[in-house]
């Protein structure tokens, strides 16, 4: 009878610890699904992060990571929300939605510098080359693929912009959860219509080196400049379409910066937009700056050399007309100059026809690190970060870090 009960006790038992672990491990399944229901895409994308080359101290060179990001990012809900008006607006969409109300994501502006230009190569291929100038920093080569109508892109983002500083390697998951909000600072890109866009510092303000941002005040919706590059990824098919997005928005430029932009498609047109008040001595009030546009058929206003040449090219000051009121203030003319000459020496090569060597050459050769600025011109970016050679036929890609045009290992290649 003892033995009976004993061994109804221990049945009783192992019943117990049956139901236990089963509800143990439903609970688990039930959390575990739950966690990945509210942040399947956001886990996805952080696990996708690797990087793909090495910081390096001869080269004064922070490292490259790479990123492929699931699903849609909240961008389309950005959108339809109006967008933002501010950086910290823009934050507080990024935190509520991708973050989920947890992660305590910075936006930072740093003083930037670049260059760009329009090619065609020998096949009849569009190009478009983009150094951007820096310091020492971080980089990352974003992919995504929004679907819902929206175009998949590869794009570039310095971390700096997310505050993820000095150029330090992404060793921690907190670093990592942080750069979910990539896609939302893009600096260049191209996309699977053969768009491609960039943004370029402007210095427009006072003239002891106060920048004023541009920051519109109509009834339209907002952007900021980031987000502005981001909608032109992702909705713009041509660069017709890429203006009418623009037209409909009001540009607020992050804190202590203003940018210009060029973008190109791959049937050749191209476009710079800036947004300006008056001269450079008047050009003061961001809230009264309007949007001008310049297209490679119809730029003759901007010079000689611009009405002669069908591509083109732009660095880091205003193109309008008579904004200056002399070469001195014009940052990155030297670079400007350089690349017109190097695309179309003789005057005869209007249409900017050069190989994708020539076109990797021309982005060497205007390497902050190898450049000898004009004084007049100089800034305080001394580093190439990335030179990016777009091709809006094949919608190919060629990344070079840090200026190493002769290493095969800081050189890679992608097509959407």
């Amino acid at each position: 009878m003892k033995q009976f009960k004993a061994k109804q006790k221990k049945s009783l038992f192992k019943k117990i610890l049956i139901i236990t672990g089963t509800t143990l491990l439903v609970i688990l399944v039930a959390g575990v699904s739950t966690i990945f229901g509210l942040w399947g895409n956001e886990i996805s994308t952080v696990c996708s992060i690797k990087k793909i080359d090495d910081a390096s101290e001869k080269n004064n060179a922070g490292p490259v990571y790479e990123m492929t990001v699931s699903g849609g990012y909240y961008f389309d809900k950005f959108i339809e929300n109006g967008g933002a008006s501010s950086d910290s607006e823009l934050i507080d969409f990024i935190v509520d939605n991708i973050s989920k109300g947890i992660l305590p994501i910075s936006l930072n502006s740093p003083t930037i510098g670049c260059s760009s230009f329009t090619a065609i190569n020998e096949k009849g291929d569009r190009l478009f080359g983009r150094n951007y100038d820096f310091s020492k920093t971080t980089a990352m080569i974003v992919h995504t693929n929004p679907g819902n109508g929206r175009h998949k892109s590869i794009s570039s983002v310095d971390l700096q912009f997310l505050g993820i500083t000095d150029g330090v390697e992404l060793t921690s998951i907190m670093q990592k959860a942080l750069c979910l909000a990539a896609p939302y600072a893009p600096l260049d890109g191209i996309n699977d219509a053969g768009v491609s866009c960039g943004i370029y510092m402007s210095y427009q303000g006072d003239s002891d080196g106060t920048v004023v941002s541009t920051n519109q005040t109509t009834d339209k919706p907002d952007l900021t400049s980031t987000t502005m590059l981001r909608m032109i990824l992702d909705y713009a098919g041509s660069v017709d379409e890429a203006i009418e997005l623009v037209k409909k928005y009001d540009l607020h430029d992050s804190a202590t910066t203003s940018f210009h932009y060029m973008v190109a498609d791959k049937s050749g047109d191209s476009a710079i937009f800036e947004w300006v008040a008056g001269d450079s001595k008047n050009d003061l009030d961001g809230t009264k700056r309007e949007l001008k546009i310049y297209r490679n058929d119809d730029d003759a206003i901007l010079g000689e050399k611009e009405a002669n040449d069908d591509f083109q090219y732009i660095t880091n000051f205003i193109v309008t007309p008579n904004y200056y009121s002399s070469n001195e203030e014009k940052k990155g003319l030297d670079r400007y100059n350089q690349i017109q000459s190097m695309i179309n020496p003789t005057g005869e090569n209007t249409e900017g026809k050069i190989t994708n060597e020539e076109a990797l050459n021309i982005l060497k050769t205007v390497g902050r690190r190898k450049w000898s600025a004009n004084e007049a011109n100089a800034d305080s970016n001394n580093i190439t970060v990335w030179s990016t050679l777009y091709n809006l036929t094949t919608l190919e890609s060629t990344f070079v870090s840090n200026e190493n045009f002769d290493n095969s290992d800081s050189i890679f290649t992608y097509k959407l």
